[in-house]
């Protein structure tokens, strides 16, 4: 189902190619699926699988490297999917609820768990709104997923992270060079800025 939603998109992919596809028939797709919608959202369920986040203790490496865990997430849906799987379920909040849960919330709590991680060292003021902080940064792939005018390079996916830390963390020259210390592991991170 998949290479044919990577094929055809969302906009054109129909129950019927589906059943053809999968050696099967309409009815059978509709037994285990009630909708097109249902059945693409399991299916990109499936290929977004278990997102684990960065833990190296460099709050930099982790909250860039959880951003492009992001970004890697929604690079492997058809651009058109996420705008109009979107539209096909907002108007019933629950129908809602059950796609935010099943696309956004994975990478999102990803993130989430980088910047709790960097709470937690004591690497962020004792003001910041968490939550304020993470939809900033997830924003950025929101976004450019949903509307596909940029591309979220690594290079933009940390350049974010260090706007946003210059302005949140207690010592961010620290966070540097905790960073650049790292910087010689190829599995932490590739480049830093100051």
């Amino acid at each position: 189902m998949l290479d044919l939603l990577d094929e055809v998109g969302y906009a054109r992919l129909t129950v019927e190619a589906v059943a053809r596809r999968a050696g099967t028939t309409k009815p059978a797709v509709y037994r285990r699926w009630k909708t097109l919608p249902s059945l693409v959202l399991d299916a990109l369920t499936a290929r977004l699988g278990h997102l684990k986040p960065p833990t190296t203790d460099c709050t930099i490496c982790d909250l860039s490297d959880a951003i492009k865990l992001y970004v890697a997430a929604f690079q492997r849906m058809p651009p058109d999917v996420l705008a109009s799987l979107l539209a096909d379920y907002g108007d019933d909040p629950q129908r809602r609820e059950t796609f935010m849960v099943a696309l956004f919330d994975p990478p999102r709590t990803a993130v989430g768990q980088a910047l709790d991680a960097a709470i937690a060292r004591g690497d962020l003021r004792d003001d910041v709104d968490r939550d304020l902080l993470l939809d900033l940064l997830a924003s950025l792939v929101h976004y450019r997923a949903l509307f596909g005018h940029a591309v979220t390079s690594d290079d933009k996916a940390e350049q974010a992270v260090h706007t946003l830390l210059r302005g949140v963390a207690v010592d961010y020259p620290k966070l540097v060079e905790i960073s650049r210390e790292k910087d010689g592991d190829p599995q932490i991170h590739h480049r830093h800025t100051g």
